[in-house]
């Protein structure tokens, strides 16, 4: 087979729920066994796993009479090293493609869903038989891309970490952060749940789910309706992020008034850790994607400099 260029494809998958199931149970038949004695409906897993297969294996073919492809499972992701040249295509749900983009540095990376009937995909434009078109018009440069803001932690101990949609800052556990927050001129020191910091392309989600909590608790005191979901979408471009602490305990020794609020570049959020132990920062809901956040160490929050780019 004859490839019309040699330039370099990464393609990403990630395993299915019925590998993972697999993994946890050593063999399907014995899955099977476990899935079907709960009740549930084990075809379910097998037909999401032929369809999503079936989908990356046209998509490689597709994809190889036009570069040079290499597949890689998003586990290896973290430690991957991207040539700056490299394009690079997800196929899977939209957790894929945020959880891909954070570690790419220039690279624009193309959404492949590989099963319409089953995900929405916001991050998903293309299907696997769009790939013939699209490959060729990207490297043409024929194809729009979007730029994507993302959100930054830096510590003062050298370690960073990116997120796409958002960042996690609290206990490992169902116990209370204790840190020290500034934000320009402000600061107090907080006893938490944890802090979510969210991007314009993660509003639509953790964000959203904040503000629904919200507003449902300021509607049932205040007997009216209130919806501020609307108004406060980001554009995926959009050059500040929010903050928003969850479940700010106010106490002889911790305040609750800086609650909400805006971060930018010349304002970043600035959390000082008082947890001897299992303070943690993750990002784009990946737990095992973290950065310790024990007592001492200064997480400086910022909007990142480097933005992810998407194929549209």
């Amino acid at each position: 087979m004859e490839r019309r260029t040699e330039n370099k494809i990464v393609m990403v998958v990630r395993r299915t729920r019925l590998d993972e199931l697999i993994v946890r149970f050593n063999t399907e038949d014995q899955a099977r066994f476990y899935v079907e004695h709960l009740g549930a409906d084990f075809s379910d897993y097998q037909e999401e796993d032929r369809i999503y297969k079936t989908a990356v294996h046209f998509a490689e073919k597709s994809l190889s009479h036009h570069g040079r492809v290499q597949v890689i499972d998003r586990s290896f992701i973290p430690n991957f090293i991207f040539g700056s040249h490299d394009t690079v295509v997800a196929v899977g749900q939209d957790g894929l493609v945020a959880n891909v983009l954070k570690y790419l540095n220039g690279q624009l990376l193309i959404g492949v869903n590989p099963d319409p009937k089953r995900w929405e995909g916001v991050l998903l434009p293309f299907t696997v038989s769009d790939l013939n078109r699209i490959i060729l018009e990207v490297f043409a440069q024929k194809r729009p891309i979007v730029d994507v803001t993302m959100a930054k932690a830096k510590l003062n101990t050298g370690e960073t970490l990116y997120a796409v949609n958002d960042l996690f800052i609290g206990p490992r556990s169902h116990t209370s952060a204790r840190y020290t927050i500034h934000v320009g001129e402000r600061s107090e020191y907080h006893s938490s749940s944890g802090i979510i910091v969210s991007t314009g392309l993660g509003s639509t989600g953790w964000f959203r789910s904040i503000l629904s909590g919200a507003t449902g608790i300021l509607s049932t005191l205040s007997g009216q309706t209130i919806d501020f979901n609307e108004s406060h979408g980001l554009a995926w471009n959009a050059d500040y992020l929010y903050f928003s602490v969850r479940e700010p305990w106010p106490s002889k020794t911790s305040k609750a008034e800086i609650t909400f609020g805006n971060v930018t570049h010349a304002q970043p959020l600035i959390l000082v850790s008082q947890m001897p132990e299992n303070g943690i920062i993750f990002s784009d809901g990946i737990e095992s994607d973290f950065i310790q956040f024990n007592a001492g160490t200064e997480a400086r929050i910022s909007v990142a400099q480097r933005k992810g780019h998407l194929v549209t």
